[in-house]
C-alpha cells in the first residue's frame, strides 16, 4: 500500500538509508510497497533483493520532480514499464529540458499525480494519489465525482523528528538557503512517516474503492529481474562460434609474433586459455577490447594493459597487455576461473592526453544507445558536512573553515555548533551527489536505458545513476578506461627524440628497456626521478635498500611499497630478507613452496590466496572471497567473517600451531585493500622500465616530456634540475622561441608560456600561432602591433626576459612600452603592419643589479632560472658534507646546507613526522627524517634552504639524516625594492615545496607486529 518510498538515493530529500526503509516496512506489517527515488533509480536493484529476503513484493518506479517540485509518480508494471520511464527522463536530461506537467503516454507505467498537479483527462493507467490528510476535500463535489480514479498515497521520506529535521537540512543544502528561508513548499510534509499497515488502511475505510484502486495497482505490478544473466555486449561478430573462430586465429597469430614458431609451452597455455574462455562464454569480451586496442594502435597511441588482465597469455598475444605471464609464473586462473561468472577485469590507461579519443570511438563503435559511464555516490565527508551544514545554520565563513579544519575536539562549544555536530554526524556516509566513475566504461547488450536513466555531465560522456557495485550485482562489468600521466611521459618523449635527434624509438619492444643494464644500474642508486611509479621518496629509498637491479626485484618492489605490506610489516621483513638470505627461516614448508621468490613473504594477492588455499586448505570459493575483500571489491562483511572462521577451523583440522595460524591470519588481514595482484606489478615495472630507459639515455628529452605533462610526484623546478644535471640550458620565455609548453633546440630548453601563471591563456597561444604564420617578431613594438595585449600582459613577458633578443635592457624596454601604448590604438593594430619602420628612442643607461633577473624569476614562476636557489643566500657556506659522501658518515653528526624540495607528512602514534627530500649545493638529492620532537622546535618554514644537523643512518645502503636542529637561512634582499623595507623580502615567500599528506591510522611499530622471522612449531 504504500505506492511513494523514498531512502537516502533521493538526494538532499530522503533521509532513510535503503536496508533499514525495507526493515522498517517489516515492522510495520507491510506486504508490498514501491521504491519511488526522485528522478533516479538507484536503489531499486538492491531494494528488489532485501524486499526479496524479507518476504515484501518490491514495486519499482521513479518520482518525477521538477524545480523542486512533484509532478508526478511512476509504478513499472515490468520491465518494459521501467524503460519507459528511463528513456523518458533520460531524454529530458540530455536536452536540458524541464519535465512536462503530464506524464507521456507510458504502456507499461502506472501514473500517479499528487492532488495538486491532476490533469483534466485520465489515461487507464492513470491515477490520483490522495494522502490521509487530504480526505477531507472529498466532500466537495468536484473531487468526490473522481473517487473512481484514486489510490492511497502515503508517501514516506523520513522516520522520527530528528530526521525531519535533517530533512529540512538537506533541502536547505540542496537549494542553498539558509534554513529560516525555506518556506513549507520546499521540504516534505511532518507526515510523511511510516505507519502500521492497519494504521494507514484505517484511513480510508469509508473510501473502499480508493482501496481497491490502490490494491489493482500492487497486484498488476510484476517486475522481475534476473541478476544471476549477464548484461554485457555478447558477441563481437554476430554470434559465439564466429567469435571463439576468430579470437582463436588472433591468438595463433599473435603467439607466433610474442614465441616465434617452436614454442610448446606458450602453445598449450593459450590453448588451455581458450577452453576456458570459451565454457565461460567471454570470447566476445576479449574480443571487444582487441578492437578497442586495434584502434589505438592505428592512431599511433601508446597504451599499457595492466591489472589481473596480465595474467592472461592471450591477453598477451592480442597485444593487450606485455606482460609475459610465462616469465613470471603468472596463473591464469587468478584471471579466469570456471567458478567466475563475471567477465574478465582489464584495466588499460592511455595517456591523459589520447583518451577522450578512445571514449569516442568506443561511444560511436559500439552506440550511445548501449554504452554508458559507471556512476559513482559522493558521499558527504566531514569537511564538506561542516561547510553545508553550517552553511544553513548561517555560520559565517570563519567559522566555517574553522569547523572544516579542526577536529569536533577543538571546535566551539556553542548551541548551534551543537546542533551542526548531531545533523553533521548523521549525514556521514550518506549520498550527497552523482557523479561520474573515472573509468568505469559500460557497454550493454540491450539498450543500457533498460536498466536506468542516463545523465550528461559536464563531461560530456553518459552515465547510468548507479555505482560499480550494483552495475555487477546486476550482470553489467565495466571496461577501465583509464589515463595517466606517466604514458604521456613516454609516448611525448619518443616524439621529441625523434624531432630532436632523429632517432625513431620503438619504445612498445618492452625487451629494449626490461632489464637493460644502464637502466638497472640508476634502479640500484634510486637514480629514477620522473618516472613513473618508481620516482617519490619513498619507492627511491625503497630502490636502495634492495639495490634493486632486476626486473623481478622491481615487480616486488611495486606491490611491497603499498599500504597494505608496509602496515603488516612485511616490507621491513623483506628487505631484510632480500639482503640477509641466510639469516631467516620459513614459517612452515608451504612457504617456502609457494613463496620461495619473495623469500617467503606475501607480497601480491595471489600470494595470500597460495597461503589461504595450500596452509589454510580452503577452498578456491572462499580464496576468491579473500582477493576480493582485500582489493577493495567485496562488500559483503559478512562473508569475509565466514571465510575467516573456516580459515581456523580447516587450519584446525590440519594440525597447524594456533599461534602460527593466527599469526598468518593477521598478515593476510593487513593486506586489505592495499595489495596489488602480480600481474598489476609486472605492468607498473614495465612502465617504469620504459621511462626509466628513456630517462638514462635521453634525459633532457625526456624531463621536456614529463614538464608537458604536468609532471609526477614533484614540481616543474625538480624536472628542471634534472634536466640541467644532464646538460641541459634552461631558458626563459621567450617570444621567439617558446611555445604554449616547453620546446627543446638540441640541449637548449625554453620555457613553455604555460609556465607564466599571470599570463592569460589565449595570449599565449597566440603568441605562438602569430609568430608560425607571419614569422619571428623583429622588435618589441612589431609585437604589440601584431598581439593585442595590454600593459599589464607586456610587463610579465619583459620581467621574464621573452624580449631580450632586442638586445635592450628590462628598464629600457618598459620604457619603451609604455612610450607605445601612450598613444596605441587597438583599432589600427593591422594598418599599423605596413607602416614605417620602428622608431629608435634614445634610451638612458640604467643600473640593475646581478640577481634582479632572479627575483623576477621567482615572482613570476615562483624558482629562480637564471642562478641557483643557493647563489641568492647571504652566507657562502655549503654545508660540511655533501650528499655524495653520506654512505660513509654511517652513525655520524652532520651538517648539511640544503635546498628543500618535498616532505612528506606522515603519522604516528608521537604525533606527526616528516620526512624531507633536499638537494645539496652540488645537486645531489639525499633525504632526512624529522620527528615530534625536533619539529615542535625547529618547524619547516616554506620553501627555500636549510641548515641542517642530524645523525647520519645508512639503513641497506641508503643513508638518512635524522634531524635535530635545523634553521632556514636568510636570502639577500630583493635589489629590485632596495628603497622599500617592507617589500625586500615578499618575493622570498613564493618560494615553493611539494607537501603531501598522509590519511590514515599510525602504523604499529616493529616491536609491536613482531613478526616472527624463525620457524614457528606451537
Amino acid at each position: 500500500m504504500y505506492l511513494n518510498c523514498h531512502c537516502f538515493h533521493s538526494l538532499r530529500y530522503g533521509t532513510i538509508p535503503l536496508e533499514e526503509l525495507i526493515s522498517q516496512a517489516v515492522a510495520s506489517g507491510v506486504k508490498a510497497m514501491a521504491l519511488t527515488d526522485i528522478n533516479t533509480v538507484t536503489g531499486i536493484y538492491d531494494f528488489i533483493k532485501g524486499c526479496k529476503t524479507a518476504g515484501i513484493k518490491p514495486i519499482v518506479g521513479m518520482e518525477f520532480r521538477c524545480e523542486h517540485k512533484l509532478r508526478y509518480i511512476g509504478l513499472a508494471k515490468n520491465a518494459s514499464g521501467l524503460a519507459e520511464m528511463n528513456r523518458f527522463l533520460t531524454k529530458h536530461n540530455f536536452e536540458k529540458t524541464s519535465l512536462p506537467f503530464s506524464a507521456p503516454d507510458f504502456k507499461d507505467v502506472f501514473i500517479i499525480y499528487p492532488l495538486e498537479n491532476v490533469p483534466e483527462l485520465l489515461r487507464d493507467n492513470e491515477y490520483i494519489g490522495i494522502r490521509p490528510d487530504q480526505l477531507p476535500k472529498l466532500v466537495l463535489s468536484d473531487w468526490k465525482k473522481r473517487q473512481i480514479k484514486m489510490v492511497i498515497l502515503h508517501p514516506v521520506t523520513f522516520r522520527t523528528k530528528r530526521e525531519y529535521n535533517l530533512h529540512r537540512i538537506l533541502r536547505a543544502i540542496d537549494m542553498n538557503l539558509i534554513l529560516s528561508r525555506l518556506t513549507p513548499s520546499d521540504y516534505c510534509s511532518p507526515t510523511e512517516v511510516m505507519v502500521p499497515l492497519e494504521t494507514l488502511l484505517s484511513c480510508y475505510t469509508e473510501y473502499p474503492q480508493i482501496i481497491l484502486n490502490t490494491e489493482k495497482i500492487v497486484a498488476n505490478c510484476h517486475f522481475e529481474f534476473d541478476f544471476a544473466s549477464p548484461k554485457n555486449k555478447k558477441f563481437y561478430t554476430n554470434n559465439r562460434k564466429d567469435d571463439m573462430n576468430l579470437l582463436t586465429t588472433l591468438a595463433k597469430q599473435g603467439l607466433e609474433w610474442r614465441y616465434g614458431k617452436n614454442n610448446a609451452e606458450a602453445k598449450s597455455r593459450m590453448f588451455k586459455e581458450l577452453k576456458v574462455i570459451d565454457q565461460l562464454q567471454f570470447s566476445g569480451y576479449f574480443l571487444i577490447t582487441w578492437d578497442i586496442i586495434r584502434f589505438s594502435n592505428s592512431q599511433g597511441f601508446l597504451h599499457i594493459g595492466r591489472g589481473s588482465g596480465a595474467n592472461s597469455i592471450i591477453a598477451y598475444c592480442l597485444g593487450i597487455t606485455d606482460i609475459c605471464p610465462l616469465e613470471l609464473d603468472l596463473y591464469f586462473e587468478r584471471f579466469l576461473n570456471l567458478n567466475r561468472k563475471s567477465p574478465p577485469d582489464f584495466d588499460i590507461d592511455w595517456s591523459w592526453k589520447e583518451r577522450d579519443t578512445i571514449l569516442e570511438y568506443i561511444f560511436s563503435r559500439y552506440g550511445y544507445e548501449h554504452v554508458a559511464f559507471c556512476g559513482t555516490n559522493v558521499e558527504f565527508k566531514y569537511r564538506s558536512i561542516f561547510r553545508e551544514v553550517g552553511k544553513v545554520f548561517g555560520l559565517p565563513k570563519e567559522e566555517l573553515d574553522a569547523l572544516a579544519k579542526n577536529p569536533m575536539e577543538l571546535h566551539s562549544t556553542n548551541k548551534v555548533v551543537k546542533q551542526v555536530q548531531e545533523y553533521g554526524m548523521l549525514l556521514e556516509k550518506y549520498p550527497n551527489q552523482r557523479s561520474m566513475h573515472s573509468c568505469g566504461i559500460l557497454i550493454s547488450e540491450e539498450p543500457i536505458t533498460n536498466y536506468t536513466p542516463l545523465e550528461m555531465p559536464p563531461k560530456g560522456f553518459p552515465i547510468v545513476l548507479f555505482d560499480m557495485h550494483i552495475a555487477e550485482d546486476i550482470g553489467l562489468e565495466k571496461f577501465d578506461i583509464l589515463s595517466q600521466r606517466g604514458i604521456g611521459h613516454i609516448d611525448d618523449s619518443v616524439k621529441l627524440i625523434e624531432k630532436n635527434r632523429g632517432i625513431r624509438l620503438n619504445i612498445r619492444d618492452t625487451s629494449m628497456s626490461k632489464n637493460e643494464a644502464s637502466c638497472n644500474a640508476f634502479l640500484g642508486i634510486g637514480k629514477t626521478i620522473g618516472c613513473f611509479y618508481i620516482e617519490s621518496p619513498a619507492m627511491r629509498g625503497l630502490l636502495r635498500r634492495l639495490k634493486c637491479n632486476n626486473y623481478k626485484t622491481l615487480v616486488a618492489a611495486s606491490s611491497i611499497i603499498r599500504p597494505g605490506v608496509a602496515q603488516s610489516g612485511m616490507m621491513k621483513e623483506y628487505i631484510f630478507r632480500h639482503n640477509h638470505p641466510d639469516k631467516f627461516e620459513y614459517f612452515h614448508p608451504v612457504f617456502e613452496q609457494q613463496l620461495g621468490e619473495t623469500y617467503g613473504i606475501m607480497v601480491y594477492q595471489e600470494d595470500v590466496i597460495k597461503i589461504a588455499l595450500h596452509y589454510g586448505g580452503l577452498p578456491a570459493a572462499d580464496g576468491d572471497i579473500l582477493r576480493r575483500a582485500m582489493s577493495g571489491k567485496g562488500r559483503s562483511k559478512a562473508a569475509l567473517q565466514k571465510v575467516k572462521d573456516n580459515f581456523f577451523a580447516s587450519c584446525k583440522a590440519q594440525g597447524h600451531p594456533e599461534k602460527l595460524s593466527e599469526e598468518i591470519y593477521r598478515q593476510i588481514e593487513s593486506f586489505a585493500g592495499y595489495s596489488f595482484c602480480k600481474a598489476h606489478s609486472a605492468s607498473y615495472a614495465v612502465e617504469s622500465y620504459q621511462s626509466l630507459y628513456l630517462k638514462v639515455h635521453y634525459p633532457i628529452e625526456f624531463m621536456v616530456a614529463v614538464i608537458n605533462n604536468q609532471g609526477g610526484f614533484y614540481r616543474t623546478e625538480v624536472y628542471l634540475h634534472e634536466a640541467r644535471m644532464s646538460g641541459a640550458k634552461i631558458h626563459n620565455p621567450c617570444v621567439n622561441k617558446s611555445e604554449f609548453e616547453t620546446t627543446l633546440y638540441g640541449s637548449d630548453v625554453y620555457l613553455g608560456f604555460m609556465h607564466l601563471q599571470s599570463l592569460e591563456y589565449k595570449i599565449a597561444i597566440q603568441i605562438q600561432t602569430e609568430r608560425e604564420q607571419n614569422g619571428d617578431y623583429k622588435s618589441l613594438e612589431d609585437f604589440i602591433n601584431r598581439i593585442p595585449i595590454g600593459i599589464e600582459g607586456i610587463q610579465i613577458l619583459i620581467f621574464i626576459g621573452a624580449f631580450r633578443f632586442t638586445g635592450k635592457t628590462k628598464n629600457q624596454l618598459l620604457v619603451i612600452a609604455r612610450l607605445i601604448m601612450v598613444n596605441f590604438k587597438p583599432e589600427n593594430r593591422s594598418l599599423m603592419l605596413i607602416q614605417e619602420p620602428v622608431k629608435e628612442y634614445e634610451l638612458p643607461e640604467l643600473a640593475r643589479s646581478a640577481f634582479e633577473d632572479a627575483f623576477d624569476e621567482i615572482e613570476l614562476l615562483s624558482f629562480p632560472v637564471s642562478c641557483s636557489p643557493f647563489d641568492l643566500l647571504q652566507t657562502k657556506f655549503r654545508g660540511d658534507v655533501m650528499a655524495k659522501d653520506l654512505l660513509g658518515h654511517h652513525k655520524k653528526t652532520v651538517r648539511m646546507l640544503a635546498y628543500l624540495i618535498s616532505r612528506k607528512h606522515v603519522p604516528t602514534k608521537m604525533g606527526a613526522m616528516y620526512f624531507g627530500t633536499w638537494i645539496d649545493a652540488e645537486g645531489e638529492l639525499f633525504d632526512t627524517a624529522h620527528f615530534t620532537g625536533s619539529l615542535k622546535e625547529y618547524p619547516f618554514q616554506g620553501g627555500g634552504c636549510y641548515l641542517l644537523l642530524g645523525h647520519v643512518e645508512v639503513d641497506y645502503h641508503f643513508p638518512t639524516i635524522t634531524v635535530s636542529k635545523m634553521a632556514k637561512m636568510p636570502f639577500i634582499a630583493d635589489p629590485r625594492y632596495s628603497n622599500s623595507d617592507e617589500r625586500q623580502f615578499t618575493v622570498h615567500e613564493q618560494l615553493r615545496e611539494d607537501v603531501s599528506m598522509t590519511d590514515r591510522q599510525p602504523y604499529p611499530q616493529e616491536h609491536e607486529i613482531n613478526l616472527p622471522r624463525l620457524k614457528m612449531t606451537n
